[in-house]
């Protein structure tokens, strides 16, 4: 996977009631990635959904524009203790993009371009709580921030929000991805403060 950049160090401050336990307020968007960025154009970027049995769900860039967006408004939390309230995106409901899709599975790990990928409960994607997000804050989605699309899953912990997504992974068994097998939490609730195993 390449180089892993330097974990970001910040200053604690007291956040008020909006913020999980041992997390500080940025305005910022610090920038972390496990590798470098991949630079994906739009006319070769797919996203699919692949069931347990193999059958495959594809959206090219054009399609996934066509389908109904949505625009979130929600706070995100990364592991390293940074928290960014209010923050606003566009993208396609994951339960959109599911709608047809049949399955009897319970897990999902997501798959980026360049290799990255992440672990998930396949009702932590559903019922309104994770999108395939291709703006921030009224603008295209930056590379550095996992543009053109990348998963947002608000409530988590934001490394299960994958960066560059290409697709998800529906799974019968929960399968680790890239920062769970190197001994991150496998769920990742930032109010409960599950960073790491055993948390």
């Amino acid at each position: 996977m390449g180089i892993v950049s330097p974990g970001f160090q910040g200053r604690p401050r007291s956040g008020g009631p909006a913020l999980p336990p041992g997390q500080y307020l940025t305005e910022d968007f610090p920038v972390l990635s496990a590798g470098p960025t991949p630079r994906v154009p739009l006319d070769s970027w797919a996203f699919a959904i692949t069931t347990e049995s193999g059958e495959e769900h594809r959206w090219s860039w054009a399609e996934l524009m066509a389908l109904p967006s949505e625009t979130p408004t929600v706070d995100i939390h990364c592991v390293t203790r940074w928290s960014k309230l209010n923050t606003t995106w566009q993208g396609v409901s994951l339960d959109t993009l599911m709608a047809d899709v049949e399955t009897a599975a319970d897990y999902a790990l997501a798959h980026s371009y360049g290799g990255y990928t992440t672990n998930l409960p396949l009702e932590d994607l559903l019922d309104g709580r994770a999108w395939v997000a291709y703006r921030f804050d009224g603008e295209d989605l930056a590379p550095e921030h996992g543009g053109p699309a990348r998963l947002l899953v608000p409530h988590l912990y934001f490394w299960k929000s994958a960066k560059w997504v290409r697709g998800i992974e529906l799974k019968l068994m929960d399968e680790p991805g890239f920062w769970e097998t190197a001994g991150y939490h496998d769920y990742g609730d930032p109010w409960r403060e599950q960073r790491y195993q055993g948390d």
